[in-house]
């Protein structure tokens, strides 16, 4: 029961806007930290419910890391079937697989569902519902996040939503589906969402979580409408027996609920996404499930939806029990960047100043970490309001002020100046100073304009939905982030195919040199914080980069970062980190002098393991396929696996590592 109320207000274009109420009445407890993925199991998408991406496991550790060899592969069922159906082609296969009670489990990029020996790769079990048979999901195409594990301890089940939006429970032990949840396995999660068409303009592709026997799932919502009038995505928490629908919180606030005035016009009864696109984190022993919300409709331009627009681009933490929230933060106000909150929320138990101090750590595409009481949603140490650069564009009405972390420091570039250009040598720097002319640009949250405005960092981050990773142990936070400033070029919509006045279009990616972004290094990295003190530990650079290109090549230069995101998983002994994530453009080349243009070879995918106190490289080797997920890491029959699914179109699955 709510009865004790924390109130803090910012002002947000001279409107007062709360940022956390109805703090919990919370009895004395003994702090636990969080311990990642128990005796050697991976049960949840990110290793444990508080998403920190860590185990204990140290038989691979930093004196034999270099005897990793792959044990086993096993191919998805997706290959053939892309082969036979060239229409069902799948994306990148994006699941991270569970590991429980001595069985992997996955979720192929057409929606299969597949139980793997975990010594051999061996398929044990099968399932399609035959979803891919319908046409191509929305929005992302045929691309799945995995599934959640429950046991009560006596069944097992696997939850998991369909690209044509329901909600499957499987038997864990058989991959049949259960006849007691909803109509035989299946509940319809599109039914009560106002606007939603199912394959057209609503998904569900991301893994649900599932905390005291409440399933709670997000949503997978075209990034790019035309209309204005779009599906919300509102949260809705089912019964994990029975599939029965418990509650439902609204991510746009209707009239009489609270947060509905920073809905100007009525806007909130047409506008939509607003949705969790990406994972969610849970606290069991809280009955709390933090939410990183989205970007309302559109990304780029929010004149049909003037002000503050909660929940957007917030995290929300609700009691799984009713439905309520109990308290939220908004990251940005009134957002034009598309800066989702693309990660799920990290649990970190925290020592500050000698106070200790239950946390949730949120990274964001800004290059930000957000630290809070996960119990009452005070921010750890301040975030300031400050003053942002105002829209020229019409019909707009941007927020005064938008809110900046004062600690930890932020672990990308923000914003793009003549000082972030790459200086090399005074040639190149004076080439890059000429590109940047074309387009407006300044400080973070510069606005989008017409002539087109570079933004730093673009809409992929920053971080993105792979997260980072928290050591519990020692607490240390290590963020993989890629430096990808992009275009944001507005242009008017075209009023024969919506009613969207302006939309992205143009120029999206910033020119290069031939090639050679204009900006400095590193392109990609990871970044280890001390969050009991919220201080940057270390910093380094993810792969070689274009150290090779011809305006480079004299140069010496150190890595670089490889243009492509990490994904990381900590263990007992070391950091890993793989390569995720092709389809980063080098953007439009420019002609440098009469030299014809050269393609960018970007870096080949490689796998890592770093020494997690210091950020030395121990020991790399490259991959047969490029990965787009984290690993994984398991214990079985006493050895110790590092797994990950990688690959994608007709070429996909699952490579295991293991000491030889």
């Amino acid at each position: 029961m709510l009865t004790r109320g924390t109130l803090a207000l910012v002002l947000v274009g001279g409107m007062a806007v709360v940022s956390v109420l109805l703090a919990p009445q919370v009895s004395p407890v003994v702090l636990r930290a969080q311990r990642g993925s128990p005796t050697g199991e991976w049960r949840h998408y990110a290793a444990d419910g508080a998403s920190t991406k860590y185990s204990p496991l140290d038989r691979v550790n930093r004196s034999n890391v270099n005897r990793l060899t792959i044990a086993w592969r096993w191919s998805s069922p997706d290959n053939a079937i892309a082969k036979a159906t060239p229409a069902a082609r799948p994306g990148s296969y994006q699941d991270t697989p569970l590991y429980a009670n001595g069985v992997l489990y996955t979720a192929t990029s057409l929606g299969v569902f597949v139980a793997v020996d975990p010594a051999t790769g061996k398929e044990l079990w099968q399932y399609d519902p035959g979803t891919w048979k319908l046409g191509r999901p929305p929005n992302l195409g045929y691309t799945h996040r995995g599934m959640a594990y429950w046991t009560d301890g006596k069944v097992e089940r696997l939850i998991s939503g369909t690209h044509d939006a329901y909600i499957l429970s499987l038997d864990a032990k058989t991959g049949r589906p259960d006849p007691g949840f909803g109509d035989n396995g299946r509940v319809d999660a599109a039914q009560y969402v106002a606007l939603a068409e199912r394959l057209k303009n609503y998904a569900i592709n991301s893994a649900p979580v599932v905390v005291r026997n409440v399933i709670i799932v997000g949503a997978n919502i075209p990034d790019n409408p035309t209309h204005k009038e779009m599906p919300r995505g509102d949260i809705t928490g089912y019964d994990v027996r029975t599939g029965k629908r418990l509650w439902t919180f609204r991510s746009i606030p209707q009239p009489g609920e609270f947060g509905h005035e920073t809905w100007e016009k009525n806007s909130s009864e047409y506008s939509g996404n607003t949705n969790v696109w990406s994972l969610m984190t849970v606290d069991e022993e809280l009955g709390y499930v933090y939410l990183p919300f989205g970007t309302p409709t559109n990304d780029y331009y929010g004149g049909d939806r003037p002000g503050a627009n909660l929940f957007a681009e917030s995290l929300v933490c609700l009691d799984v029990t009713t439905g309520r929230r109990v308290w939220h933060f908004q990251g940005v106000h009134h957002g034009i960047w598309d800066y989702d909150f693309p990660a799920p929320p990290i649990l970190a138990d925290l020592t500050v100043d000698g106070k200790r101090i239950r946390a949730v750590a949120q990274v964001s595409k800004q290059g930000w970490v957000y630290v809070f009481d996960r119990r009452t949603g005070a921010p750890v140490w301040p975030i300031e309001e400050r003053p942002v650069p105002p829209s020229t564009m019409v019909g707009e009405q941007t927020a005064k002020t938008q809110p900046f972390v004062t600690k930890p420091p932020p672990f990308e570039q923000q914003g793009f100046v003549e000082n972030d250009v790459i200086d090399f040598t005074p040639e190149l720097k004076a080439l890059g100073l000429e590109v940047l002319k074309r387009f407006d640009h300044g400080p973070l949250f510069t606005p989008p304009t017409e002539r087109g405005s570079i933004q730093a960092p673009g809409n992929v981050g920053g971080a993105n939905w792979g997260g980072a990773a928290f050591d519990p142990t020692t607490g240390m936070l290590y963020v993989p982030s890629i430096n990808h400033p992009i275009v944001v070029q507005l242009v008017k919509g075209d009023s024969a195919r919506g009613n969207i006045p302006y939309r992205r279009g143009g120029t999206q990616n910033v020119p290069t040199l031939d090639g050679l972004r204009i900006w400095k290094p590193p392109y990609s990295s990871i970044t280890a914080y001390d969050l009991n003190k919220g201080t940057l530990a270390w910093r380094v650079p993810l792969g070689d980069g274009p150290r090779n290109h011809p305006l480079l090549k004299d140069l010496k230069l150190n890595r670089l970062g490889s243009m492509m995101r990490g994904a990381a998983i900590v263990t007992g002994s070391v950091l890993f980190v793989n390569e995720i994530g092709a389809g980063l453009g080098v953007g439009e080349a420019l002609k440098v002098g009469d030299r014809p243009l050269s393609t960018l070879t970007l870096d080949p995918p490689m796998f890592r393991a770093f020494d997690k106190a210091t950020g030395d490289l121990v020991w790399e080797t490259e991959l047969p396929l490029r990965p787009a997920a984290s690993p994984m890491t398991y214990l079985h029959q006493g050895r110790q696996f590092v797994a990950m699914a990688a690959g994608g179109g007709t070429d996909a699955g699952i490579i295991a590592y293991a000491l030889n």
